[in-house]
């Protein structure tokens, strides 16, 4: 069993549809890579972005409800998500941010630059400066130039009362090692070359659970190559003592889930069947695609659903880059 290969996929929670589409889709660059349901509740979108094919380590996917409040950080939970772009970028990054009247905060952790900002629902975005050592399929149609464009996740932030047991989880189970501290930031580093290496715990003794809402990240995902590799995480998981679910067809993926130690919920997923099962590269996203198993509900679906204006891409103005 080799050592996890980074992060699979983030799940977060949105309100509106739409502005979800826009920030990231229009704003960010990320390509509306599949726009499906949420297979437990067919009655909500579950909308994916990512790079131009959804390579892994690339995708974010919403469940966007419309009338959702908006959810409040606490212990046990992923407080942030960070992707990589290239050194040369901050600047770029920084300005087209503040072009659209998004609020950045620009500070220094671990002697390197780093931007923050949130989404349209509050949940915390970084963009790291680093060399990517893995590439993506850049997203020609997208609005950010290529040498800006995001470089798939840097890693996430989890807040945690204890840092101990998800550590040993991190260490023992998945082959990550401990490789920076910083006051309470710990960062641990996936042995791999791949997308998402990166896992930083935020010791927060005493903090209150948050309450669950729109801007809150549902989940995360780590890489498993396929169904073997997979099932052997699933077999350490159990004797390690993790209550780990069946897996889960995902259609897209296979997929199980648990609860790590501080209450975080994980989830290993396999990198495929992949995206392009169901459509070819020039039309993800563009149409509602539903698994069989709701295919016959589909009128039903589609009348509960709000609709998605799909709005043309307009590129980044030249000043930017």
């Amino acid at each position: 069993m080799q050592p996890i290969q980074g992060l699979h996929h983030i799940t977060a929670v949105a309100g509106d549809p739409q502005r979800n589409v826009d920030f990231y889709h229009h704003i960010l660059g990320q390509r509306l890579i599949k726009t499906t349901v949420n297979f437990d509740d067919p009655g909500t979108y579950h909308l994916y972005y990512g790079d131009e094919i959804g390579t892994p380590g690339t995708a974010l996917t919403f469940f966007p409800w419309l009338h959702m409040r908006r959810g409040r950080l606490g212990s046990g939970e992923t407080g942030a998500m960070a992707y990589t772009i290239t050194p040369d970028s901050i600047g770029f990054w920084r300005d087209h941010l503040k072009r659209q009247g998004i609020a950045v905060e620009e500070i220094q952790r671990f002697s390197a630059p780093a931007l923050i900002f949130a989404d349209p629902d509050g949940m915390q975005l970084e963009l790291i400066p680093e060399e990517a050592p893995a590439e993506i399929r850049f997203w020609q149609d997208g609005p950010i130039p290529e040498q800006h464009a995001l470089r798939g996740f840097h890693g996430v932030t989890l807040w945690l009362n204890e840092i101990e047991p998800t550590a040993q989880l991190l260490q023992k189970q998945f082959g990550y090692r401990l490789a920076n501290q910083q006051e309470n930031r710990f960062r641990f580093q996936a042995d791999s070359q791949a997308i998402g290496m990166t896992i930083d715990l935020l010791h927060k003794p005493g903090l209150p659970r948050g309450d669950f809402g729109s801007g809150s990240i549902h989940h995360i995902a780590f890489r498993t190559q396929d169904d073997p590799e997979q099932l052997a995480y699933w077999q350490s998981l159990l004797l390690a003592g993790m209550h780990v679910t069946p897996v889960q067809d995902r259609q897209y993926f296979h997929s199980i889930y648990f609860r790590e130690p501080g209450g975080v919920l994980f989830e290993i997923a396999t990198d495929g069947p992949g995206f392009l099962i169901d459509e070819t590269v020039e039309t993800m996203g563009s149409a509602l695609r539903l698994p069989p198993w709701h295919e016959s509900r589909r009128a039903e679906i589609e009348s509960i659903l709000p609709p998605i204006e799909r709005k043309p891409v307009v590129k980044a103005e030249p000043s930017y880059a």
